[in-house]
């Protein structure tokens, strides 16, 4: 069956604090195509890690795992967009939570020293779902239309620059967000560049941001664009961003294209 497929780049880069003092970067991302039994979906997701958690950078690469591991149990399971309720999410960051206790209690160490965040999108052909923990944003286009759209806005703690873990006790807050229509385009990323790509005062999206990335999308091809993904990784890392933001930062950006079989693709 001829179907939508999806192109995207996707970069982390270690933020100059952490070069300053020898640590390296804590974010996490990640982008696969499934092809489900009902419903194929993009999966993307990216995780930040706590810069006051000492193997943070282990735990956001765990919460990526998880969420793509069991988006792609879901979606060929039968599982569907319409059928992804704020239980199934909880299980979902209930198996993220087990996997980073059994890596703490190796390491002898507790799992709030794994504390990361989470942004995961699920994008099928007519919705999409948001599982956010804490701070970072998707935002996204739908297809005809020329307006840029946060699909889950970042959550900030109680106090001045602080957020959500999925680690956090009890239990991780966390918003499940719906997307209604077919998205075309979607940036998913860390707070490392929040400041840069939102406004705040109008918990909106920065167009020109966003204009500017998707512009060098040509639509020739399926998967990770990785000579894209090369340029992206070298302007997170230049001065025009790091001059602006000391922090860690990752960006996926995705573009959906029409002309090929959907396949799953890592």
């Amino acid at each position: 069956m001829i179907g939508p497929g999806w192109e995207w780049v996707s970069a982390s880069a270690t933020g100059t604090s952490h070069l300053r003092v020898s640590r390296g970067c804590d974010d996490s991302g990640a982008c696969i195509f499934v092809s489900g039994r009902k419903e194929s979906a993009l999966v993307a997701v990216c995780s930040d890690g706590a810069g006051s958690a000492q193997r943070s950078s282990i735990g956001s690469r765990i919460i990526v795992r998880a969420f793509c591991r069991s988006a792609r149990s879901y979606l060929q399971g039968g599982g569907t967009l319409a059928g992804f309720s704020r239980e199934i999410a909880s299980d979902w960051l209930d198996d993220m939570r087990g996997r980073i206790e059994i890596t703490s209690r190796t390491a002898e160490l507790a799992p709030r020293d794994f504390a990361a965040t989470l942004v995961g999108c699920i994008v099928g052909d007519g919705k999409a779902k948001v599982l956010h923990v804490g701070d970072g944003a998707a935002v996204y286009r739908t297809t005809n239309s020329e307006e840029w759209a946060v699909g889950s806005w970042p959550s900030h703690g109680q106090y001045a620059s602080t957020t959500y873990f999925v680690t956090d006790d009890p239990e991780p807050s966390f918003q499940l967000s719906e997307i209604e229509g077919s998205v075309s385009e979607l940036a998913v990323f860390t707070d490392g560049i929040e400041h840069l790509v939102l406004n705040f005062s109008t918990r909106g999206a920065f167009p020109p941001f966003f204009d500017q990335m998707f512009s060098g999308f040509k639509s020739d091809g399926i998967a990770k664009n990785r000579k894209l993904s090369r340029h992206l990784c070298n302007y997170l890392g230049g001065p025009s961003v790091c001059d602006k933001t000391d922090d860690d930062k990752t960006l996926l950006l995705a573009r959906r294209i029409q002309h090929v079989s959907p396949q799953e693709h890592l």
